[in-house]
């Protein structure tokens, strides 16, 4: 007798249908539309057959698409990892002020230190200094937030604290608004509307290795943060060093979300919104299908975003910041509601 086909595996199955969908539809279409067989020959090929093609597909439309699949599934790494260690549904990295901090870091190497960071005769150079800035904002804030968590067991009392750190970055950033010149607020405030297609080709190998490093990580934590959904006295006993997946933790989330936040800007609500979805998709809270739900639902909300911040044609790009709370604003009003429900 045959075994039937999961809901976990038909979902998954799904995801990576509409994912593999929506990215043709990301290198064929733009202000200029490009055939299937054009677009596919240019990025495996030999060639479009057309030089300007070529050139679209290989230095925007591919990097871009790239892009968006790994900062999507990032973002939903994180705000899954993150609602599970803190065990509260509205825990995400911009919420509890994960994306505040790596901007406060871009926003010092931007507007402080000029777009470069020294060491003594040595230039770093722009996007490795916004690198720099960003992982060591984000790290900073994980860090705080998680010592705040060894003291504050009250989750609600937790994530107002969050809210009240993301409230002091962007105070020390407008300070540094208010003191910088004309060019560095410009290029803050461009990087902070959120786009996937910052990553030219030639660094997008850097971002797809740092990602992949840390949603590696990422599914190598699924099995205890399925213990610790029952607390952390019960995955003790279970033999795991809760404090040991913490700075796992810690250091997984501070790097997908630092990364993508100097790449692609500050993205908002696709950390918090994702998660939920895949929760109400597959109903489970099983991390070991729970994960890989969650990163492919991320990548296709991201791919659909990046898509639709294209919709004007040749009047430019809609910010990404003006798209993704259309879409996870709804659903984090759903789960408000439903939580409601339960008292």
């Amino acid at each position: 007798m045959n075994k039937p086909i999961s809901r976990n595996v038909i979902t998954s199955m799904s995801l990576g249908a509409a994912l593999l969908l929506l990215s043709v539809a990301g290198l064929c279409y733009g202000p200029v539309n490009i055939p299937f067989a054009n677009a596919f020959g240019a990025v495996f090929g030999n060639g479009s057959g057309n030089a300007a093609w070529d050139y679209i597909i290989r230095e925007s439309r591919f990097p871009s698409v790239v892009t968006a699949i790994l900062a999507g599934s990032a973002l939903s790494a994180s705000g899954l990892m993150l609602q599970t260690v803190f065990r509260n549904p509205l825990a995400g990295p911009d919420i509890l002020g994960i994306n505040g901090g790596a901007g406060l870091g871009v926003a010092l190497v931007m507007m402080a230190f000029g777009g470069n960071l020294s060491m003594g005769s040595m230039s770093l150079g722009t996007s490795v200094s916004v690198i720099i800035g960003a992982t060591t904002g984000a790290f900073a804030v994980t860090g705080l937030i998680l010592l705040l968590s060894a003291r504050i067991k009250n989750p609600a009392v937790l994530l107002i604290a969050g809210v009240m750190v993301s409230y002091l970055t962007s105070a020390l950033i407008s300070l540094l608004n208010f003191f910088s010149t004309a060019e560095g607020v410009h290029s803050y405030t461009m990087w902070g509307m959120g786009n996937f297609a910052g990553v030219s080709l030639s660094r997008l190998p850097l971002f797809t290795c740092i990602t992949l490093a840390g949603l590696v990580v990422a599914f190598f934590l699924s099995k205890p943060l399925n213990a610790m959904l029952l607390g952390d006295l019960y995955a003790e006993n279970l033999g795991i060093n809760t404090k040991r997946v913490r700075l796992l933790l810690l250091f997984a989330t501070s790097m997908l979300v630092a990364v993508t936040t100097a790449f692609c800007g500050p993205i908002s609500f696709i950390g918090l919104a994702v998660p939920h979805l895949a929760r109400l998709v597959i109903g489970t809270a099983n991390h070991r299908s729970l994960m890989t739900v969650t990163v492919l639902t991320g990548a296709v909300t991201a791919l659909l975003c990046n898509i639709v911040s294209s919709l004007p044609g040749n009047r430019g790009l809609i910010p990404l910041n003006a798209i993704t709370p259309a879409v996870g604003a709804p659903v984090i009003l759903y789960v408000l509601l439903k939580q409601e429900r339960k008292f």
